[in-house]
């Protein structure tokens, strides 16, 4: 991975909404290594087994709305992981539906960086970018 590469795990039920955020990520020419999940358990399990680049920290898109272990229940499991797992990533919520519950619970996660709006867009992705290049 070189400095100005960014890798990136895409957590969310829908696999058009991954490939579409897959996509906007590789044009942006800056995508290291992108790893795409339908499903949450499964990527906090990667996330517990693989332990972050030291040299940068990774991105997570995490949708809310998901079977199986939604959004919440993710990012509370996430935050009980040791502090140089989380310390590794810079995780940004996404949804569809612009919730005030779910906007203010956002809120009460350390980890959570921002509150977006789904589908992911390029200005949207070049706003994470550019906040993660200060």
């Amino acid at each position: 991975m070189t400095p100005d590469t960014l890798n990136f795990i895409i957590i969310d039920d829908s696999k058009l909404d991954c490939f579409i955020a897959d996509k906007i990520i590789r044009n942006t020419g800056k995508a290291g290594d992108i790893k795409s999940f339908t499903n949450a358990a499964t990527a906090l399990e990667h996330i517990k087994e693989t332990p972050p680049p030291a040299d940068a920290k990774t991105t997570v898109l995490l949708d809310i709305q998901m079977p199986v272990m939604n959004g919440f229940e993710f990012i509370e499991a996430f935050e009980q992981l040791p502090a140089e797992i989380v310390g590794g990533y810079n995780v940004y919520m996404l949804s569809s539906s612009i919730n005030e519950n779910d906007l203010n619970r956002v809120k009460n996660y350390h980890s959570i960086k921002q509150f977006l709006n789904k589908p992911l867009t390029s200005s949207a992705l070049a706003a994470i970018l550019e906040e993660q290049a200060q």
